[in-house]
Parts: C-alpha cells; sequence; structure tokens
C-alpha cells in the first residue's frame, strides 16, 4: 500500500485539522467524563434560555417581560426584544462551536456558524445591552453588565480577526474568553442560585450578584482551561511543521 493512501486512512495532520475547524482536534485516547459533562451542563443552558426564557418574548407581549418595562422609554420592550434573540442566537451557535464532532467532520459548519455567532449574535447582543443598561432594576449590576458587555464585544472581534489571519491557537483562545461572556448572565444566574441555596434575598441584589459572578466565574475557569491545553496543542503543530 502506497504512502498517500496510509495518510488518507490515518485521517488529516495536526495543521490540516487546525485549518479544518478552527482548532486541533485529538485522536488519542477519549476525552475525560468531565468534557462530557459540561457540553452537556451547556447545552441544558442553551435549552433552557431557547424553551423558558425566549418564547416569552417572542409573543412581542411586554406584560411577558421578565424585565421591567420602562414606559418612559418607547422602544425598551422592541430593543430588549432583539436583544434577547440575538443573544440566543449566540448561545446556540456557541453550542456548535464547541461540538469536536463538528469541527472534525464539517468544517464548514463550524466556519459559517462562527460568523453567524459573531455578526448576528455576540456584537449585535452586546451593543444592544448598551442601550438597556440606563434602565437595569440592578444598581450595581449595570456596571458588572457593563463590563461584560465590553469584554464580549473585544473578545470577539479580536478572535475574529485571530482567524481571518489564520492565527488558530490565538483565535481558539480569544474565541473561548468571548464564549465564557456569551454565557455570562445564564451562568450567572444558575451560580448564584445554586452558591445561596434557600437564602431569601431582594431581586435587584439577586440581580446585582449574578450580573458579576457568571462571567468573572466563567472567565477564570476558561482561562485555567486555555493554559492548560495550548502547550501542548503548540507542540503537537510545531511537530508537524516542515522542519
Amino acid at each position: 500500500m502506497d504512502h498517500e493512501a496510509t495518510l488518507r486512512r490515518s485521517g488529516p495532520t495536526v495543521p490540516e485539522r487546525i485549518h479544518a475547524g478552527g482548532t486541533p482536534t485529538r485522536t488519542g485516547p477519549a476525552r475525560k467524563w468531565w468534557y462530557s459533562s459540561w457540553t452537556l451542563l451547556l447545552a441544558a443552558i442553551v435549552i433552557f434560555n431557547a424553551i423558558y426564557a425566549l418564547p416569552r418574548y417572542l409573543h412581542f407581549d411586554p406584560t411577558l417581560s421578565r424585565t421591567r418595562i420602562d414606559p418612559s422609554f418607547g422602544l425598551h420592550f422592541p430593543v430588549l426584544v432583539v436583544h434577547v434573540v440575538t443573544g440566543n442566537i449566540a448561545l446556540l451557535t456557541l453550542l456548535i462551536q464547541l461540538i469536536p464532532w463538528v469541527r472534525r467532520v464539517a468544517p464548514k459548519v463550524h466556519r459559517v456558524s462562527g460568523r453567524i455567532y459573531v455578526f448576528a449574535g455576540a456584537i449585535p447582543s452586546a451593543l444592544l445591552s448598551f442601550a438597556l443598561l440606563p434602565y437595569s432594576s440592578a444598581p450595581m449590576g449595570k456596571l458588572g453588565l457593563a463590563t461584560m458587555a465590553l469584554l464580549w464585544i473585544i473578545t470577539t472581534a479580536v478572535g475574529y480577526r485571530m482567524g481571518t489571519k489564520r492565527r488558530y491557537l490565538d483565535h481558539r483562545r480569544w474565541m473561548l474568553y468571548s464564549f465564557a461572556l456569551a454565557l455570562g448572565t445564564s451562568w450567572g444566574r444558575v451560580i448564584s442560585q445554586f452558591a445561596m441555596p434557600g437564602v431569601d434575598i431582594r431581586l435587584d441584589l439577586f440581580f446585582d450578584i449574578s450580573s458579576w459572578m457568571g462571567w468573572v466565574v466563567s472567565l477564570i475557569l476558561v482561562h485555567w482551561y486555555v493554559e492548560r491545553t495550548t502547550p501542548r496543542l503548540r507542540r503537537e503543530l510545531a511537530g508537524h511543521r516542515p522542519g
């Protein structure tokens, strides 16, 4: 059997996997159990938002809104609806981006969903949040949400730019940071509820806490993961470069 056939059977090289899907994919031992657990948790958050939170706003009935509508801002509810819809687009495409099978088998789906995440999800949702912040009922949470939105725009723009320049490891790093920020609000409410079980606190205080806790904890966890995995991926990439 010739060498070319052997290569075809053994699968793509590390650089080919990076160019096809944006990040290297592992072909060795199975992933750790916690990887599947985090994927399932992420899928649960995305599905919960799509089934429970999103339909409230698709009825275009302000009385169903979970956020108090300020009558002094005539466009408050329409802006909120677009913000929620684009946020859910970001979450759905985020989930697609993180599925290894998609990156490995359907790289075009990975690339297209990535562009949808950037231009129809993350960027518009983050920008719209600035228009909604003055009407937020969480006093200290406004600063947390503003910081999260600004960092979300920056990490998404830098990650997209790194991808266009084919700096794939940097693209991976910055997009993972962007994904962490995309989950900030939903994840923050989950963490706050589990961190304070049975504690009866005011709603505005709860939003204050969750507006900070979610994205800060997410960024810390993702930074730990990136620093832990990037050196190995860099070595794999260097080992497949022509000498």
